[in-house]
């Protein structure tokens, strides 16, 4: 039996390739003579640029940055040589994994250091630039990332903005910088989220980045602002694309200050890493992520890759740390194996995740071998 192992990574506990090496270990204590594929997944948040380096052989290239409230940092990206792509995830820079709980500071956080990242990828020369857009904790649209670049945003007295998100409710003018070369952006994201409004960056995901109750109207009406200038003085609105309010509104900047072409992030990891080729020659595909629930169907890796096995005929696991009683989400899925069955709760199934994960991988070897007789 031939077995493909293409899990994401369990947020907060172990990478994709740290859970599927466990799988892994698991199901050969059962099934010695099993063909085990490991091939870890992403869908363009934290942990992308790792997958496809893993699977490209690409290598990685530091650059000097700055994270989301300006401290110096050293940020690093992917090169493929061949065919002259750079890799790279927006929170290398801006990610909220820089930023403890206390120095959460929402309208200076920015994306200052995700320009800079782009500029050190462009000076490689080479065709393409791909950039996850997961785990952010900016909500500036891209204005720190467009001033890296060399816009520059003006007010009524041709005065340049700070830094600070609200200061965008005094922008008048935006000058274009005379001379930026930027190879392609794909931007690689699971978030399909427009700019503004109810489903919007600010009002959906703005909270998580400490945004309070009392300050998502500034928020939102900076944004506006935003969006209303670039389409006066840069020809182009996109305030309304799907993907738009992926990362803070980074989705939005991209598009309108980079020529970007989003992408779904999932898309763009399994066509790098000839995920569905895997799946063709597997008999059984086990996928998996730390938490299994509604939002999964929404882009997330396990999904796609749970589509890509109904389409090959392949029967598909997933195994998560935990999982919701939904029944669209269990259905897309031939089983659904959680960590965290009583007794064991959320929070020891995070710490003994690697072990769990061996267990539950062994009880599916136990089941296929079943099977097989």
């Amino acid at each position: 039996m031939r077995i493909l192992i293409s899990p994401d990574k369990f947020k907060g506990s172990l990478s994709a390739r740290e859970v599927a090496e466990h799988i892994a270990v698991g199901l050969h204590g059962i099934m010695p003579k099993a063909v085990l594929d490991i091939i870890p997944i992403a869908d363009g948040g934290e942990g992308t640029a790792d997958v496809i380096c893993q699977s490209q052989g690409g290598a990685w290239i530091s650059c000097p940055s700055h994270d989301a409230l300006g401290r110096a940092i050293t940020g690093r990206y992917v090169w493929l040589a061949d065919p002259g792509v750079a890799v790279m995830e927006m929170s290398e820079a801006a990610g909220g994994w820089r930023i403890t709980q206390e120095e959460r500071d929402p309208d200076s956080a920015n994306t200052y250091g995700v320009g800079e990242m782009l500029l050190a990828a462009a000076s490689q020369r080479g065709n393409e630039i791909i950039i996850g857009l997961g785990g952010s904790i900016t909500n500036d649209g891209g204005f720190g990332m467009a001033r890296a670049l060399g816009y520059q945003f003006l007010d009524r007295n041709g005065r340049q903005l700070d830094r600070r998100v609200s200061d965008l409710l005094k922008l008048e003018r935006i000058e274009s910088p005379p001379n930026l070369v930027l190879p392609g952006l794909i931007t690689a994201s699971d978030v399909r989220n427009p700019l503004l409004g109810r489903r919007g960056a600010t009002r959906t995901f703005g909270p998580q980045k400490g945004v309070n109750p009392d300050q998502l109207q500034t928020f939102e009406d900076s944004l506006t602002r935003l969006a209303e200038v670039v389409a006066r003085e840069l020809g182009c609105d996109f305030r309304d694309t799907p993907g738009a309010g992926a990362a803070g509104g980074l989705g939005f900047g991209l598009l309108s200050f980079c020529g970007a072409k989003m992408k779904g992030g999932f898309d763009v990891v399994a066509g790098m890493i000839n995920l569905e080729a895997a799946v063709a020659r597997a008999d059984v595909v086990i996928t998996g992520e730390g938490s299994l629930d509604g939002q999964t169907l929404e882009g997330k890796a396990p999904a796609g890759v749970a589509q890509l096995a109904r389409k090959l005929g392949k029967p598909v696991v997933a195994i998560a740390g935990c999982a919701t009683e939904g029944t669209r989400t269990r259905a897309a899925f031939d089983r659904v194996i959680v960590l965290a069955q009583p007794p064991i709760s959320r929070e020891d199934s995070i710490k003994q995740a690697g072990q769990l994960l061996m267990e539950r991988a062994r009880e599916l070897a136990s089941a296929l071998s079943a099977t097989t007789k």
